[in-house]
């Protein structure tokens, strides 16, 4: 696997370096000892996916709250997706600061977004499928987010004017700093 660092610290992208041959090809997705040795979190509490039918489906911007906080590796496994990590820790020199990537599986890119950052992303196609690797289990009272346009971010999003959301992502507050 290929690490590089983003401008927020501890979110990375993650690459697979695929071995290919007349069969096709075979890459490791995941390593803990590998993430560790980068300064990750290896811990893998759980998998998810999610399955989005339209192109501008946009799903964030999502975090868990202390004492449960996450971190995620996500990539995309069909389709293409704008993918966002949003730096809501408050002692981070790029606090309230984003990083967006485009995944897809031909440029074989996960995101990782490490504890204390919201994630989101927006599909670039229909039919977009999406694996998730999360650090910990989901805690219902600890799931948290912000509003995907708040001003207060500033996230340029691909398609806003196609942004198909659900009802509890469209009525998330915008952000308000703690005192």
């Amino acid at each position: 696997m290929k690490f590089s660092s983003t401008k927020l610290p501890g979110v990375w992208i993650v690459e697979m370096e695929r071995h290919a041959d007349d069969r096709g090809w075979f890459a490791r997705t995941w390593c803990a000892e590998e993430f560790a040795q980068h300064g990750l979190n290896p811990h893998l509490a759980q998998c998810s996916a999610s399955f989005n039918h339209r192109r501008g489906t946009l799903r964030g911007m999502h975090y868990q709250a202390a004492p449960h906080p996450e971190a995620k590796l996500v990539r995309c496994v069909r389709g293409a997706m704008f993918d966002v990590a949003l730096d809501l820790r408050p002692a981070s020199p790029t606090f309230r600061q984003w990083v967006g990537v485009e995944l897809t599986p031909e440029n074989g890119r996960a995101l990782y977004v490490p504890e204390g950052c919201a994630h989101g992303f927006q599909t670039l196609a229909d039919d977009t499928e999406v694996l998730y690797q999360i650090s910990a289990p989901w805690e219902p009272a600890a799931a948290r987010g912000v509003r995907w346009n708040d001003p207060a971010f500033g996230i340029t999003w691909p398609l806003t004017a196609e942004a198909i959301l659900n009802e509890r992502d469209r009525q998330l507050p915008d952000f308000k700093p703690a005192a």
